[in-house]
């Protein structure tokens, strides 16, 4: 009986369920708490004190107050002590402690409030951070339904689905793995994977991820990665990876931290010590030197630089690029070279019919010489086989019956079609069943593979019908992905390929690359990068298969094609696109560009408001209570400034730069 290679009408108005990620409450952190319980008292001794009531009765409240808000500050900061490491939250509690001992004990109180404040505020921001990247995790159903021998549903903890598992997923359920559909079709909202705005149509061989929406159909799915390895758990355990590691400028701020401190703590105890020498009045002298220790710590400098670079890594988390640490975030937006790969990575790595080439003297039109060529290739597994059906399928072509297939290794199929015996194969070898009647048909295969296609000739009843030009095709937003490229780093990508050097020039041409270097084994690849870094570049390498890997390790930042990529490039690569969207590169690299200039900012920010508070101090009176807002002001500015980037306002802005 015949086949029909046609999509199924897509299910109308699927119901589309948003997910609402687990968010921390703000009191379900410590610090929060200790702040309020601060706060609360603080208010309730305030009023008492400037309406002169008895010292017993805003003493205690005030005591309380130091207690609630200090503690755990002055804890962690005795521990760093005996670490030989001088921290900030220590001196905090320090200048709160020597005000109150001259008697400032509602500017000590005050303090101490706005610190814990403050304190509370960055612990709010950084689970906020943990949060956008926890719920992504969270959108996988935690159990699934599996089918055993002769088609029995068990429900299981997705955690114990295996490879080869095959799954059932109801209308409206969540799939519980990443995998392929097995049979059924549906339309699957993902768009809290892939960003897409409509659910997409999904039929046998489409894969399916985990968390995604399915809509009115059944699937059956075939699950192909385990569940721990799936893409919203590598996206999950990649960025918790990065949140541990430190970019090189925070690792430089850090050991000047340490020294600054140092210095700091002598300046102020030389502040306090000099002018009582010469006869100062002692209150006075100490509050000057406790604002000064005060206004002076480098509480801004230190966070100027990892809250940008963790919201960077989460927001490029949550687009499907994994970036393994801040060393590469940071790295990432220093590059002004690139290198691509061919196969893979500027294109789809799948083969595509690009050309349907009948004989003049066949009669036949496009749609026929290719449904004769699917319905023979039909029972075949070889890619290009697939590639034959798949382009039928997408015509709407039916198929005539097919009887009595063969399949010969390096020839091709052979196949009787409604009564007809359709060869497809090799022209070099078909072409010597008849070769004087052979020309024309040579001639255009020849002229096909001249232009880098592999050619499959057709042959009906013996006699050569026409020629197909199968390719591996470019990637939709290769040429776009170039030119962007282009713009952001000055210059045009390098193209480094193993394929032959007519192949590669005719695709780099299509993508708009000039410098195609072809014919390289993967140590010549990696030769071609260590030379573009020998003269000054810092390159970006983005490969997706194992002969990319020493490329990809030699170059200044390597990023891998994550869907088709081998498991050596993605472990040696420094970044990895999830969904193999290549427009997301540039991207990437422009984000990274613009946490760099988030992180100048704040190291801008936090100088102006230190020289500005310090100079105060020194040569004029600051108020303590003013001295303190302004320096945790900065301190939450420069954290709130960095945590822009982990809206989705800023990966749509670094898409569109150029």
């Amino acid at each position: 009986m015949s086949s029909t290679l046609t999509r199924p009408a897509a299910p109308t108005g699927p119901a589309r369920t948003g997910v609402d990620g687990r968010r921390t409450r703000i009191l379900d952190l410590p610090e929060a708490r200790w702040a309020a319980a601060a706060l609360l008292l603080f208010l309730a001794a305030l009023p008492l004190h400037l309406l002169g009531a008895p010292w017993w009765a805003w003493g205690p409240l005030y005591a309380l107050t130091y207690v609630a808000g200090g503690w755990e500050p002055g804890r962690e900061g005795l521990r760093t002590l005996r670490e030989k490491t001088l921290d900030v939250d220590l001196l905090m509690v320090v200048a709160a402690l020597g005000a109150a001992a001259i008697g400032q004990v509602l500017d000590g109180a005050l303090l101490i409030v706005i610190f814990a404040t403050s304190g509370a505020l960055e612990a709010v921001a950084t689970a906020r951070t943990a949060d956008s990247v926890r719920g992504l995790l969270d959108l996988a159903p935690a159990r699934a339904t599996r089918l055993g021998a002769g088609g029995a549903e068990e429900v299981v903890p997705t955690e114990e689905l295996r490879v080869g598992d095959v799954i059932l997923v109801r209308p409206g359920e969540r799939v519980g793995a990443d995998g392929r559909v097995l049979d059924g079709a549906s339309e699957v909202d993902q768009a809290t994977i892939t960003g897409e705005p409509l659910p997409v149509t999904k039929e046998p061989g489409d894969e399916v991820f985990a968390g995604t929406l399915n809509g009115t159909g059944a699937l059956r799915v075939t699950v192909e990665r385990d569940p721990s390895d799936s893409v919203i758990a590598r996206i999950v355990a990649m960025v918790e990876e990065a949140s541990g590691t430190k970019a090189p400028t925070q690792l430089f701020i850090e050991k000047v931290e340490q020294r600054y401190s140092i210095g700091m703590v002598a300046a102020t105890v030389a502040l306090f010590a000099v002018p009582l020498a010469f006869g100062a009045a002692l209150q006075p002298t100490l509050l000057r030197a406790m604002t000064f220790m005060i206004v002076a710590s480098p509480c801004a400098v230190v966070l100027a630089t990892m809250p940008p670079l963790l919201s960077a890594i989460a927001n490029a988390g949550r687009h499907g690029v994994l970036v393994k640490s801040a060393v590469v975030m940071e790295r990432l937006g220093r590059i002004d070279a690139v290198a691509l790969d061919k196969t893979g990575t500027l294109t789809e790595g799948t083969p595509r019919v690009t050309d349907i080439r009948p004989l003049p003297s066949s009669g036949l039109t496009e749609d026929a010489l290719l449904a004769l060529a699917a319905a023979a290739e039909h029972p075949s597994e070889h890619p290009l086989a697939r590639a034959v059906t798949e382009a039928a399928r997408a015509r709407g072509l039916v198929l005539p019956p097919t009887a009595d297939f063969g399949s010969a290794p390096g020839t091709g199929v052979t196949a009787t079609v409604a009564g007809r015996t359709v060869a497809v194969g090799s022209p070099a070898r078909l072409l010597d069943v008849r070769p004087g009647a052979a020309e024309p048909a040579a001639e255009l295969a020849a002229r096909l593979e001249e232009d880098g296609r592999t050619a499959a000739l057709v042959v009906l009843d013996g006699t050569p019908v026409g020629v197909l030009g199968i390719a591996d095709r470019l990637r939709a937003d290769a040429r776009s992905t170039v030119a962007r490229l282009t713009a952001l780093t000055g210059r045009t990508p390098v193209l480094v390929t193993g394929d032959n050097p007519r192949a590669a020039a005719r695709l780099g041409a299509e993508a708009g690359i000039e410098d195609v270097r072809a014919g390289l084994l993967p140590q010549e690849k990696a030769h071609t990068v260590r030379g573009m870094e020998s003269v000054g570049h810092k390159v970006l390498m983005v490969g997706d298969g194992v002969n990319d890997a020493p490329a990809l390790a030699v170059a200044h930042t390597g990023i891998a094609m994550g869907r088709a990529g081998s498991d050596l490039a993605l472990e040696t690569a420094d970044a990895v696109v999830v969904r193999d969207e290549l427009a997301a590169v540039p991207t990437a690299v422009a984000l990274s560009r613009r946490c760099r200039r988030l992180v100048v900012q704040n190291l801008v920010i936090a100088a102006v408001f230190i020289t500005g508070l310090v100079v105060w101090d020194l040569v004029g009176t600051l108020p303590l209570p003013l001295g303190v807002a302004g320096h945790e002001g900065s301190t939450v500015i420069v954290g709130l400034n960095g945590l822009r980037l982990l809206r989705e306002a800023a990966w749509t802005r670094a898409e569109s730069c150029r």
